[in-house]
């Protein structure tokens, strides 16, 4: 896990400090005062989250990240940002993608608190389902605004829980599958907010590739790997397949997708674990919830009470 803070008045000190931390940039201010910065960042290997707190007005011009940029303003504004020629202007409320991981990106920032969130765009295209084989694109996203303020607003918060509840609690963001499973999730809201370069696929896409073998393959894998991080590309190489073909599988033969049924099987085995659980130790439902990837113990309660008809907590507390 990544933690780090930031806090200078000195703007030559916070260029080489956000060089370091984000791309290659300069800075700079034309107002006369104090340029004060303050930073905090929180992060697991794909995602980082970055509290930003700027008290004056800063311009910027910035080489590509290599990563996805999203930023969410609370407080100030952003404006004239400029990313290949289009310009925009951010203020409070406003949840966008500052700029793509391949193009340069400026702009000024004037006396703002906002959220800065870095997230590996591969994982769009895990996500998405499309495999960026020989001769086939990775996703990208093809706008900086979201699709609709409901869009824009589930991004808001998704990152805000992300933040607050999981990078914020170093032994749950530890967790091997809640990382892989809040990035997966993170990057699944953001393709539902964006447009991207994501094609749906027909009823027929890949139909001859899902026969009942393909399953097969695919379910062992799944049962012996629900412990690791799992991709949907992984299961669909294990499987032979692409991953349209192993999708359109699961659709025809179970009706569910490859990671709502890895889901399910963790939530047995995090079942398994809350039987054998001594209930007079410390162990806890989050604790245990979190080891098999569900970072939301109210999302994860209520997957449980829908699979097993009462609380996760009865499980636990029940004599052995």
């Amino acid at each position: 896990m990544e933690r780090l803070t930031f806090e200078s008045d000195d703007l030559a000190v916070t260029e080489d400090f956000l060089s370091r931390a984000y791309a290659t940039m300069r800075i700079g201010s034309n107002v006369p005062g104090p340029s004060r910065v303050r930073v905090r960042r929180t992060g697991i290997a794909p995602v980082s989250i970055d509290e930003i707190d700027l008290g004056f007005e800063m311009s910027y011009s910035v080489t590509p990240l290599g990563r996805l940029c999203l930023c969410v303003v609370h407080e100030g504004v952003v404006r004239d940002h400029a990313v290949q020629g289009v310009e925009d202007s951010f203020g409070p409320g406003d949840a966008v993608l500052l700029a793509p991981p391949d193009l340069p990106f400026s702009g000024r920032i004037c006396n703002a608190r906002y959220d800065v969130t870095l997230l590996d765009p591969a994982l769009l295209t895990q996500v998405a389902g499309v495999a960026a084989g020989p001769g086939e694109q990775p996703v990208r996203l093809t706008g900086h605004r979201p699709l609709s303020a409901e869009a824009g607003g589930q991004l808001v918060r998704t990152i805000g829980y992300l933040r607050d509840h999981v990078l914020n609690d170093p032994a749950l963001a530890e967790q091997p599958l809640v990382a892989s499973t809040a990035a997966q999730h993170l990057a699944a809201v953001v393709l539902s907010t964006f447009p991207s370069t994501a094609l749906a696929e027909g009823p027929d896409t890949d139909s001859r590739d899902g026969h009942p073998a393909v399953l097969r393959r695919a379910l062992a894998y799944i049962d012996d790997h629900a412990d690791e991080p799992v991709t949907v590309a992984e299961i669909a190489a294990a499987a032979h397949v692409t991953v349209r073909a192993l999708q359109y599988a699961f659709r025809r033969h179970l009706d569910t997708t490859p990671l709502a049924h890895l889901r399910q099987v963790r939530l047995a085995l995090a079942h398994r674990d809350l039987v054998a659980a001594d209930p007079t130790t410390d162990v806890t439902v989050t604790e245990i919830a979190a080891r098999w990837g569900f970072h939301h113990p109210g999302r994860f309660a209520s997957l449980y009470r829908e699979t097993y008809h009462h609380a996760p907590h009865r499980t636990l507390s029940a004599e052995s």
